[in-house]
């Protein structure tokens, strides 16, 4: 079916039925009424800086709180020369300048993100939320900033905003998912996320907001999903008559169907997914151009995966991604540091290899991982290749000599793609690709 006629049957649908989340505080529309034929990105807005009215020093750049190379956490380095604000690093260039990054925290950081997707054709984000910023009313205030940045920025620009609940923190014993549900209420009545008219831009699927929850099955994870009140969070999201009449999107492990290599050997996996509309498997690390005919075995992964799911009335979202190294993250670590570069980029062809592959096994929708996040080398946004001086115990990676923007122009043409409006046969070396 034509994208363009689903696209029109949506509009329509949304006409005839105003509101599919009646009695809630939810605007009954958005300008994104449907995941479908959309390129939604991860996004972290989790680095701070010195002297950014954050408090909190240096976070997610170095590991203990200063700037010295051997507490170097990223593994590529942004490209700074478009943001208003920007915080001198204890690196240097090599012409002997302090090297700069930017805050998430400053509204004007987001700003440009947004801009950026704009200017690029990329549809929006998942706004990353960990479960340690529901545990306090303060906590979830300090994080309501950057999303509110994040939701003014996306009206600003046109662009589709989602709230993902990463469960990452949740502790083993005497915790479950009630701060969630509190969270929720609060983004609701206080940041009004789901309340700013028909013109709004909080992406709804099947009608209804869409909210995402990452980290289920992972066997790594120290919490019990049986024992986390993952059935009532599920229920008040979908059920409830003030908050609820939502859509429910699970990131789940790559193995999901078969509950096995990277998934946890627990059938009620499978019972908490029949819950949920929209199914996101993690498969970052899993597949890599380092071996041979890995983009078929994840072209019928994915085709697999998409049978699976339409057969329980389903939604699928194949996550893809451009490379992977965590080289400076995982220094001093049990294992040692893993290699810098590890699952190589190729300028760009491994990252269209995966969109396309996706695209031609029947995939409506796609997940990128991550915009923004440069911890582990899977950032889409703009990194340089101009990189700081660093000391033997650190490195970084650079973006191989490829433009700064070359990775937003890919994912771009991953959603003209999905819509139809250029083949999924198009092969690398067919992309214009070419610097602004």
């Amino acid at each position: 079916m034509p994208y363009r006629f689903i696209s029109l049957l949506v509009a329509l649908t949304g006409l005839i039925l105003p509101s599919a989340s009646a009695g809630t505080k939810h605007s009954p529309a958005s300008r994104f009424m449907s995941y479908e034929g959309r390129v939604m990105c991860g996004y972290q807005g989790w680095f701070r800086a010195a002297g950014d009215g954050s408090g909190e020093g240096w976070v997610h750049y170095t590991s203990k709180g200063s700037f010295e190379a051997e507490n170097l956490k990223v593994d590529l380095w942004p490209d700074v020369a478009e943001y208003p604000a920007t915080y001198p690093a204890a690196l240097k260039m090599p012409d002997g300048s302090a090297a700069r990054v930017f805050s998430s925290w400053d509204a004007s950081t987001v700003d440009v993100h947004f801009r950026w997707m704009r200017e690029y054709g990329i549809d929006g984000v998942f706004m990353q939320r960990f479960f340690r910023v529901t545990r306090t009313p303060e906590s979830r205030q300090k994080g309501r900033v950057i999303l509110g940045h994040a939701l003014k920025a996306s009206q600003a620009h046109g662009r589709a905003l989602a709230v993902m609940y990463d469960l990452s923190g949740l502790k083993a014993e005497g915790e479950d998912c009630s701060s969630i549900i509190q969270d929720w209420k609060e983004l609701v009545d206080e940041l009004r996320i789901t309340q700013q008219g028909a013109d709004q831009t909080y992406l709804y699927h099947r009608g209804k907001p869409l909210v995402a929850i990452w980290g289920l099955g992972f066997p790594d994870r120290s919490y019990n999903i049986r024992a986390i009140g993952l059935e009532k969070l599920i229920d008040f999201l979908k059920n409830d008559p003030v908050y609820g009449g939502c859509s429910i999107m699970l990131g789940v492990p790559n193995y999901f169907r078969e509950l096995q290599v990277d998934t946890l050997a627990d059938p009620y996996l499978h019972e908490i997914i029949q819950q949920a509309d929209v199914i996101m498997p993690w498969t970052v690390q899993r597949f890599t151009p380092n071996l041979h005919n890995e983009r078929e075995r994840f072209g019928a992964h994915v085709a697999a995966d998409l049978a699976w799911c339409q057969a329980r009335r389903l939604d699928y979202a194949p996550c893809v991604y451009p490379g992977f190294s965590w080289y400076n993250l995982s220094r001093g670590k049990p294992g040692g540091a893993r290699p810098l570069d590890q699952i190589p980029r190729q300028g760009g062809r491994f990252y269209w290899d995966l969109i396309r592959t996706a695209a031609g096994a029947g995939s409506r929708m796609l997940y990128v991982a991550m915009f923004d996040e440069i911890d582990e080398g899977t950032a889409i946004f703009k990194c340089t290749n101009q990189l700081p001086v660093t000391p033997a115990a650190a490195a970084l990676l650079s973006y191989q000599e490829v433009p700064a923007d070359r990775y937003l122009r890919l994912t771009g043409l991953a959603g003209k793609m999905l819509r139809g409006e250029i083949p999924v046969t198009t092969e690398f070396v067919q992309l214009e690709l070419g610097s602004k």
